[in-house]
């Protein structure tokens, strides 16, 4: 009967620490990779706020930029974008846009996460208008148009001829009620 007690006490403290590594994995690390990469611009994540000055068109240089979207396991959604690629003088705005549709019978509200492939160009795409500022609701059903305003910058590096935005969309509806809840 001595025998048992220690096996439990080990089996409690395993299932207890398992618990608590799910916990840190799904409510910790998320919120810190983000500061993570904000601070250091690692993970194709551009870093701080972008302080907006009229840069100069560069003409004599075209840049490939191509829009990749992925939908988050529990994300029901159509998403894509309405453009493959663009080619663009550094440091002219451009316009694209994104389609989505919410293909359930409820609603929800979606939230997109941007990367930016290579890393060291991330610093060098700026988003002047991005539907991914914002949580995206769409009614059972609906569709959306979602526009990316955005230009590269000049500095961006010669040997750099291609840039990858792409775009996460998750599923933000039940963590967005938890809030109002939380709120009133």
């Amino acid at each position: 009967m001595a025998a048992k007690n220690p096996v439990r006490k080990t089996i409690l403290w395993s299932l207890l620490a398992g618990v608590a590594m799910f916990g840190f994995a799904m409510f910790v690390m998320p919120p810190l990779y983000n500061v993570f990469c904000e601070v250091t611009g690692l993970g194709g994540k551009p870093g701080g706020r972008y302080v907006a000055e009229q840069p100069v068109v560069d003409l004599e240089r075209v840049v490939k930029v191509q829009f990749v979207t992925t939908n988050n396991s529990a994300m029901p959604w159509e998403f894509r974008p309405l453009t493959d690629s663009v080619r663009v003088h550094p440091g002219e705005s451009h316009r694209v846009e994104f389609y989505a549709r919410n293909d359930t019978a409820r609603d929800m509200i979606a939230q997109a996460i941007p990367s930016i492939a290579p890393e060291n160009a991330a610093k060098h795409l700026h988003k002047t208008q991005c539907f991914c500022f914002d949580q995206q609701p769409l009614k059972a059903g609906a569709e959306a148009n979602m526009p990316v305003v955005f230009f590269i910058d000049p500095a961006l590096p010669p040997s750099i001829n291609t840039v990858t935005l792409s775009y996460t969309l998750f599923d933000v509806t039940d963590r967005q009620s938890a809030e109002v809840t939380a709120r009133n």
